[in-house]
């Protein structure tokens, strides 16, 4: 018997037409490269010089605009980092400029010998010829980089946020969504919420708010009043209907922020809990969810700094006292809050149920009854903001100021104007507020009130409905694909993703059972 390992020929395919495979496989999409300069068949083709300046692109894939081949460098942005070279700037290297050559005293001559023309024109100003010396250019390009340098923080240290949760070890990770993805989701074509049940009480807006101006500030005054915030399950009416009715069950806080994740910089959560075919979208006891963020999209974000009146905690704190004494003052008398149970189908048998809320009703040009959403905008100190004054651009130039609120708090007007298109009201009323001094975060006036019908403020800060509804419908879409259990939707405190996880069944229980016997509702008070 032989020691050696017998040969096999293989198979080799011969192309009596040609060159190349005799079976191409059947692929549903064509073939794409790993990166879009290489060239398809530049390898193969003898045919073409080496240089072909006319048809640059000739071998260039057609398929380079297609998402899916993308490719992603997210993780490694973040283990780059930047040399801090600073502390080298006096230091000049050996034989530095050695082979250049001597410009020195060549511009000394040329100063010498141009001494008339230049004392035509100013030193470091334009020249006669209407041009600008070099000495002007440089000098002026030098202090542009440096300004860009200094407004885009190019040596300034990342600034690492905190998750509103933290995740423990074990919770199972079940997905994980990045914002661009988010994006492209669509749900066209839902109708406007069906009223199932309404309760509460409201009362009618002080038209002389409208006319609040610079010359006319109002005061805010400090309402001895208790907010509620029961969140869904809590909810005695929402726990009624889920009986007979519907499949999916939030507020419109909750919905609001999960249709707008995607504008968001700070971390949340959402805790959901699916029993059978009945999913309950929640937010924790004793969580920061209710408070509302202040600058949360700006350059400069405001720092965490223990002890002082403008860190993003205490701003958080005093934009919401703000808002809860703004939306009880314009009332003729102590507004209370008027609550809307509405459903919606979201097609393939989802059926959401959400409780919704107004803050006042007004009386229309035809004597019909609008229901309105109330909120306040908060100015803390423009100086540090590097934003527009209120006092002094408020009346003669609101635009400006509407614009720069939308560039830093973008996620916060687009979770009201969602909450008022879901309450259904017929005007958002946004208020302009600001301390009577930029050191007293206790005392506030009015200096101005505007409103807008909420579809067409939608449009104007280019807020997608049909993509807030898409965002809400495949985050839930995945839920019911769940077993029963209890899970927790998290915005990624420094990434623009938001996770979901799969929890044990006893997890934030603890927390709720000690504010039990206490209050048998989360409250926020807005006195002092």
């Amino acid at each position: 018997m032989s020691n050696y390992v017998p040969f096999v020929k293989p198979y080799v395919q011969y192309n009596e037409h040609g060159w190349g495979p005799c079976e191409v496989p059947e692929l549903d999409v064509p073939y794409q490269p790993f990166c879009k300069s290489d060239r398809l068949g530049k390898i193969c083709d003898w045919t073409v010089a080496v240089q072909e300046k006319k048809f640059p692109n000739k071998y260039a894939s057609t398929f380079g605009n297609n998402s899916q081949y993308a490719y992603f460098h997210e993780d490694d942005d973040d283990t780059f980092h930047l040399v801090d070279n600073s502390g080298l700037r006096g230091f000049r290297p050996y034989q530095r400029g050695r082979y250049r050559p001597n410009t020195r005293n060549s511009v000394r001559a040329r100063g010498r010998t141009g001494r008339g023309n230049a004392q035509q024109g100013v030193a470091g100003g334009p020249t006669a010829g209407g041009g600008m010396s070099n000495s002007t250019k440089y000098g002026k390009g030098r202090e542009t980089r440096r300004n860009v340098g200094r407004r885009f923080g190019r040596n300034a240290p990342t600034r690492l946020r905190e998750s509103s949760v933290m995740v423990r070890s074990n919770w199972v990770s079940i997905e994980e969504i990045d914002f661009p993805r988010l994006l492209k989701l669509t749900l066209p074509n839902i109708k406007e919420g069906q009223d199932i049940v309404t309760c509460g009480s409201l009362e009618y807006y002080d038209k002389l708010y409208d006319r609040v101006n610079l010359r006319n500030e109002k005061p805010l005054l400090k309402m001895d009043r208790i907010v509620h915030t029961v969140t869904t399950t809590d909810d005695p009416i929402i726990r009624r209907l889920s009986k007979t009715m519907g499949n999916v069950f939030a507020t419109d806080e909750i919905l609001a922020t999960i249709m707008c994740c995607t504008r968001s910089n700070y971390s949340w959560d959402v805790v959901i809990e699916k029993v059978g075919v009945k999913v309950f979208l929640d937010k924790r006891d004793n969580a920061q969810f209710d408070l509302l963020t202040v600058n949360e999209t700006s350059l400069e974000p405001p720092m965490d700094e223990e002890g002082s009146i403008n860190s993003a905690h205490s701003l958080a704190m005093e934009a919401t006292l703000i808002n809860h004494n703004f939306s009880q003052q314009p009332g003729v008398e102590l507004a209370a809050m008027g609550y809307r149970y509405r459903k919606w189908e979201l097609g393939n048998d989802i059926v959401l149920i959400a409780r919704c809320k107004h803050n006042g009703v007004i009386q229309g040009p035809n004597g019909e009854l609008q229901f309105l959403s109330i909120r306040a905008l908060n100015e803390w100190d423009s100086k540090v903001t590097n934003s527009v004054e209120w006092r002094q651009k408020l009346d003669t130039q609101r635009g400006a100021v509407l614009a720069s609120e939308l560039r830093n708090n973008a996620c916060k007007l687009a979770r009201w104007t969602v909450e008022a298109m879901l309450a259904g009201s017929d005007q958002l009323k946004l208020g302009y507020v600001s301390r009577v001094s930029p050191r007293d975060h206790l005392r506030h006036v009015i200096l101005g009130t505007q409103q807008f019908k909420p579809q067409e403020f939608a449009t104007q800060i280019n807020l997608n409905m049909d993509n807030a509804w898409g965002i809400l419908r495949c985050l839930v879409d995945i839920v019911m694909k769940q077993p029963d259990g209890k899970y927790l939707i998290m915005k990624d405190p420094n990434k623009p993703m938001v996770r979901l996880y799969d929890i044990p069944e006893s997890t934030f229980e603890s927390d709720g059972d000690e504010e039990e016997d206490s209050s048998e509702h989360c409250a926020l008070s807005t006195g002092n």
